[in-house]
């Protein structure tokens, strides 16, 4: 009885090893069959503050090579001397230099200006009114204010149109009854949105200017009756075909 309990007992134990070696080898399989990419050792990532460390000195870099592109100062800074600036190239030490022996003052005005406190007060012109006046007038609008006022003097110029401020028509109650010498003013130092132009229109010009603004406002307004007897039936035609 102890001889079969025996022989019983070594079959069973030797099946259970022959299990053992099965499953084993199934697990072997099994770990084999899987991609190669996975049985490789996967790198640990490194620490964060050194990848910190690492954005910040590429952005510390960065920074400095922008800087230093950034640094010109060619505009800020030219070779130039400031007024009663000192000079080492002159050998009297001055930058400025003396006029030429000679040199007169040159100014393009015909016909001085009137002294007078207050310009924009003047309701004549300082020399006499003629045709050459009025065509150089005429001239000079068209030249410098017609961008902005338009060739009426409604305040539609081209850069109006094209989003500048809009100046006031010539032709509001206001402006008609302004005097010609608020519009010299004008000119000359500017008003509003509207720079100087002195730098840009002699005196002289600037009047004729004025003389021709104040015959646009009239022709806006003017009746029929006022036109020479030859223009007026001309214009009387000119109305009947609108």
């Amino acid at each position: 009885m102890s001889r079969v309990s025996q022989s019983h007992r070594d079959t069973e134990t030797q099946r259970r090893g022959q299990g053992d070696k099965e499953t084993r080898g199934q697990g072997e399989k099994h770990i084999s069959s899987r991609p190669p990419s996975l049985l490789l050792p996967v790198p640990l990532s490194p620490c964060p503050l050194v990848l910190l460390s690492l954005c910040l000195r590429v952005f510390v870099a960065i920074t400095l090579a922008l800087s230093a592109v950034a640094c010109r100062q060619d505009m800020q800074d030219q070779p130039k001397y400031k007024p009663l600036a000192q000079s080492n190239f002159f050998s009297d030490g001055k930058s400025a230099r003396q006029l030429v022996d000679g040199t007169v003052a040159y100014s393009p005005e015909a016909t001085p200006t009137p002294p007078m406190a207050d310009l924009s007060k003047m309701t004549t012109l300082p020399f006499p009114l003629t045709s050459q006046v009025m065509n150089r007038g005429q001239e000079r609008f068209n030249i410098y204010c017609t961008p902005c006022h338009g060739a009426l003097g409604y305040g539609n110029g081209m850069v109006v149109q094209r989003g500048f401020i809009a100046p006031p028509s010539y032709h509001t109650d206001r402006l008609r009854q302004a005097a010609l010498g608020h519009f010299y003013e004008v000119m000359t130092n500017g008003f509003g949105a509207m720079p100087s132009y002195a730098d840009k229109v002699a005196p002289r010009d600037r009047w004729a200017i004025t003389a021709y603004i104040r015959a646009l406002q009239l022709s806006q307004r003017a009746p029929l009756s006022d036109a020479p007897p030859e223009a007026r039936a001309k214009l009387q035609s000119e109305r009947q075909t609108r």
